[in-house]
């Protein structure tokens, strides 16, 4: 069994954990400012936007898929991007020492990108470059997948959860209606009708659609990392230069970050 072992933890995205904090904050700063806050609570409309949205969504996708999605979610707050430099120096360094000692000399190198871990086992077993090709495509696909379903998954709640809060309305407006001959109640009744539609909104706009989008953000981030590192393990079990290889990774780099010609 080989050593190479992949040490990677995971940190809190403080961009997703600010911008949803702060939008709420800023909602509830307007609604605590505008009166009492009680009148915004009502447990049929949140029963109504929540439950109907999540068994709306649930019949349109598979238990597997509608539970994964909110695995997948996690990647939204927690996340630790790894810089595309320090994997370029990390998978140069390694070439160097496999172009010195054989790709033997890799077993006991600690890895802390699990992609490159694994591709790094591969080849210190002995596979030939095709069947390394064809493993690692395997689980770019698979990852690629996980997000691409939690995207989709996460913008189907975006659409029900507004065409809930609105279905919540129509019930609330219906109900209030049957009672106007109690003028007292119509104020009321027209209030609480109103929540569910709210309720929709901030579902869909503060905390699915973000979500959706930064899956989408971290699909792409993985997608270029996964290229970079089939592209290097390759040139490396081809035996190429290490600074070859740095030549060719330093491609996925930015313009502007990439070093200058010497």
């Amino acid at each position: 069994m080989h050593a190479v072992s992949c040490m990677r933890g995971e940190d809190v995205d403080l961009a997703t954990i600010i911008g949803l904090l702060g939008a709420l904050f800023i909602i509830m700063a307007a609604i605590f400012l505008g009166g009492d806050p009680v009148m915004f609570l009502d447990a049929p409309s949140f029963l109504i936007v929540i439950g109907g949205t999540v068994f709306v969504v649930m019949s349109k996708f598979g238990m597997n898929q509608f539970a994964g999605a909110f695995r997948v979610a996690g990647k939204a707050f927690l996340f630790r991007p790894e810089e595309s430099g320090e994997l370029i120096a990390r998978i140069v360094e390694l070439a160097n020492l496999a172009r010195r000692g054989g790709l033997l000399a890799l077993e006991e190198q600690p890895v802390s990108n699990r992609f490159l871990a694994d591709g790094l086992r591969l080849l210190i077993d002995g596979h030939d470059a095709e069947h390394v090709q064809a493993a690692l495509s395997k689980d770019r696909r698979q990852a690629m997948e996980r997000h691409e379903w939690g995207q989709r998954i996460f913008l189907a709640m975006a659409d029900v959860g507004p065409a809930m809060g609105m279905i919540g309305t129509l019930v609330g407006l219906v109900q209030m209606l049957a009672n106007m001959d109690d003028p007292k109640s119509i104020g009321p009744a027209m209030a609480v009708a109103l929540l569910t539609t709210l309720y929709g909104s901030l579902l869909a706009n503060v905390i699915c659609m973000p979500i959706a989008d930064k899956l989408k953000l971290r699909g792409s981030e993985e997608a270029t990392q996964h290229a970079l590192v089939v592209d290097g393990l390759l040139a490396m079990q081809a035996g190429q230069n290490p600074r070859v290889i740095q030549g060719l990774l330093e491609r996925y780099l930015p313009a502007g970050q990439r070093p200058a010609p010497a």
